[in-house]
């Protein structure tokens, strides 16, 4: 076993240079003492030299003075011989737990991994000579007190507080659905004689992956100056108030998430940091402790929405009220912040449907645009929600028509609504297709249309007939419109309607291509004209009547059973009599005045050369 070593004279030589008052002396700086610092974890002090002369790479001897024994020096460690630890420190030293650590030619830090209470001390930092003369301050010296272990961190729920490294072996289990709040706690507390601070932060990891620094991801802490912040990604969740960390009382931080998302699913702990302030104003982290709160699955929304609708088909009569049921399961209990909009889509097997009805996210009933245009009359659809949210839904189509023979699939959309109300759709599902089935009450529909004065002269009134034939169990009601495609004038496009009367009975005229009047009439059960007064060239064309069969339901409802067009008729003014004549007329009476005028020319001429001869 060595011997301590008996005092150098280095701190004599050193005070009687010191008095001597020389300047560019060597000095040796360590931080100031003391050091306090926790039994059990890590420490690491600095010391450099300055004002030295000689190679730039000065070595550093380290030596621990004990308070049992503050006169004797104990060497822990050397950057020049490996053989410098004594006895107490040689095992450390060779497993790495002390060493030294070379920052650069003159700095290096003494490292011990893992402190004892017996480290406690005086430590000094001596530098070998390398100056031609004695000059200055060949060492330095720091007080390091190794204090108990007084952290304490623990899980709200797991009883009394635990005491290892990594407290809380056996955290939680909790499974969420998307949405769903999340409330953890942990209590924090030390008995540390020393003023200290405490910092508190809540991470997540993984739910495979080790915990530790690499790997806990930082959702929000509360720092030792008092100040909270968010990490990563989460620090917008905490600026829009989505997440926010507690204290309740001396101990007690809570760490709440009011949505959580697929994302927050893994392992949460609470890392507790003890600090303290060194003499030179620096704080140091002289103990931290993790605890495990709760394993947290996060199951999506989607995976859990189920839409189903009943029953798998339906056959009915046209005026029947139709019923459709849809059934929406979710997430149990209700998610709050969580809003569903269920409707009802009509069309093809496998198609996209059209929309009949919808509840929105504010329960407003919207109806789709093929029923709230008002085409076909009054269309009385509802949608009712039977059961809370989101429950059961009720489609109800007063009186069916044969327009409504379809396939239908009730459709439920999910939405999140964020902290500043806005809504963002999170899930959707739609139901296996019902078929609606009707019977059928065919209308048979026949039309012929023809004139019954075939020759039509210009300026005379043209009349054109359109015969209706109905064949029906059901009162029906028919419209009617006429058509013309005209033969002359490229200015007007073909197909234009001329006039019609809707099925109740009101006459709309358009405009004729001469601009004359027109008017329609009925002149028998089955039998409309259209009548074409002063009829002028402009006229012609192949005109023909259009007609619709409407039946109408017992709750005032209409519906477009059947439309016809009839064959096409030609009108075509003939020329008048005097028309015939007109042109000859002309011609003769033109060709009389100009023999005359000649004539009279002549015998004038010859007569006033007969005058100037005499």
């Amino acid at each position: 076993m060595e011997a301590a070593r008996a005092p150098l004279p280095r701190a004599a030589l050193g005070s009687l240079l010191l008095l001597m008052g020389l300047c560019g002396a060597r000095e040796v700086h360590l931080p100031p003492g003391p050091l306090f610092r926790v039994e059990g974890t890590a420490i690491s002090i600095p010391c450099n030299v300055s004002e030295y002369e000689g190679p730039t790479q000065q070595h550093f001897e380290w030596f621990l003075y004990r308070p049992t024994a503050p006169e004797i020096s104990i060497g822990i460690v050397s950057t020049k011989d490996p053989g410098f630890p004594y006895a107490v420190f040689s095992p450390r030293v060779q497993s790495g737990e002390v060493s030294v650590q070379r920052l650069r030619g003159d700095a290096v830090e003494l490292r011990i991994a893992r402190l004892q209470a017996e480290d406690a001390g005086v430590y000094e930092c001596y530098t070998p000579t390398t100056d031609s003369k004695y000059h200055g301050n060949y060492s330095s010296k720091v007080v390091l007190k190794v204090i108990p272990d007084k952290l304490r961190v623990s899980a709200l729920t797991h009883g009394p507080p635990l005491r290892g490294r990594m407290v809380g072996t056996s955290p939680l289990q909790l499974s969420l659905s998307e949405g769903q709040a999340l409330q953890l706690s942990c209590t924090a507390q030390s008995q540390t004689l020393q003023h200290t601070h405490l910092s508190v932060s809540f991470g997540v990891s993984a739910p495979e992956a080790p915990v530790g620094r690499q790997t806990l991801q930082e959702v929000v802490g509360v720092r030792r100056d008092f100040a909270v912040e968010a990490g990563g990604h989460f620090a917008e969740r905490y600026r829009t108030g989505e997440l926010s960390v507690a204290k309740a009382g001396t101990e007690q931080y809570t760490l709440a998430i009011g949505r959580v998302r697929l994302g927050d699913a893994g392992n949460y702990h609470c890392t507790v940091g003890e600090w303290i302030q060194d003499p030179d104003g620096t704080w140091q982290l002289i103990a931290e402790k993790r605890a495990a709160l709760a394993q947290v699955t996060v199951q999506s929304i989607a995976s859990q929405l189920a839409v189903s609708a009943s029953p798998p088909e339906v056959r009915l009569s046209a005026g029947d009220a139709l019923e459709l049921l849809c059934n929406v399961s979710s997430p149990v209990p209700p998610v709050p912040h969580v809003v569903y909009a269920v409707g009802w889509e009509v069309g093809e097997q496998d198609g996209d449907g059209l929309l009949v009805v919808q509840l929105d996210t504010d329960g407003v009933a919207v109806v789709g645009e093929s029923y709230a245009n008002g085409q076909g009359g009054r269309h009385q659809v509802s949608l009712q929600k039977l059961t809370p949210t989101p429950g059961t839904y009720r489609l109800r189509i007063e009186s069916a028509q044969p327009g409504d023979v379809g396939t239908y699939r009730c459709v439920a959309r999910v939405y999140m609504r964020s902290p500043d109300a806005q809504l963002q759709e999170v899930a959707s599902s739609r139901s296996q297709g019902l078929k609606v089935h009707m019977k059928s009450e065919d209308v048979v529909l026949m039309v012929y249309a023809w004139l019954p004065v075939p020759a039509t002269y210009r300026g005379d009134t043209a009349e054109l007939l359109c015969n209706i034939s109905v064949e029906s169990t059901q009162a029906v009601h028919v419209a009617v419109s006429w058509w013309v495609e005209l033969t002359v004038g490229d200015e007007e496009p073909p197909g234009r309607m001329v006039a019609s009367v809707n099925r109740e009975g009101v006459a709309e005229l358009g405009r004729r291509a001469s601009g004359g009047d027109m008017s329609v009439d009925k002149v028998g059960p089955h039998c409309h004209r259209l009548r074409l007064h002063g009829v002028q060239p402009s006229d012609e064309g192949k005109y023909h009547c259009a007609v619709t069969a409407w039946v109408r339901y017992a709750d005032d409802s209409w519906y477009n059973a059947r439309a016809v067009k009839s064959n096409s008729i030609t009108v075509y003014p003939y020329a008048l009599a005097m028309d015939t004549l007109f042109i000859p007329l002309i011609v003769g009476i033109a060709s009389a005045l100009f023999t005359g005028i000649t004539i009279l020319a002549t015998i004038t001429c010859c007569f006033m050369r007969r005058l100037h001869k005499r």
